[in-house]
């Protein structure tokens, strides 16, 4: 029950985010589910893998590194769904990040 509640809340950031910033936009409620999903699935499978592949560069920017890493999650799921889509400045994906992040 408890990840089904991280999901739906999470499609519900992504639609309040695709309301407010710009350079983010989604299809409907059935593409944020989907979105949700996949940035779960990516966080637990994906972000791992990144994270031990680019530990130098972490650690010699002392953590802000994940930033990046973090707006790659969101840009990949953003080739991955169809109805999802971020376009424009590299910001949106990291603003969009954050806020998803629970």
């Amino acid at each position: 029950m408890k990840t089904f509640l991280k999901i739906l809340l999470t499609a519900l950031a992504v639609i309040v985010l695709a309301n407010i910033l710009p350079g983010i936009s989604v299809a409907g409620y059935t593409a944020a589910i989907i979105v949700a999903v996949v940035i779960s699935l990516l966080n637990m499978f994906v972000r791992p893998l990144l994270i031990f592949f680019t530990l130098p560069a972490t650690i010699v920017t002392l953590g802000l590194f994940l930033f990046v890493i973090n707006a790659c999650i969101v840009l990949l799921a953003d080739k991955l769904v169809d109805g999802f889509a971020v376009s424009g400045f590299f910001c949106s994906a990291i603003i969009q990040r954050f806020t998803v992040h629970f």
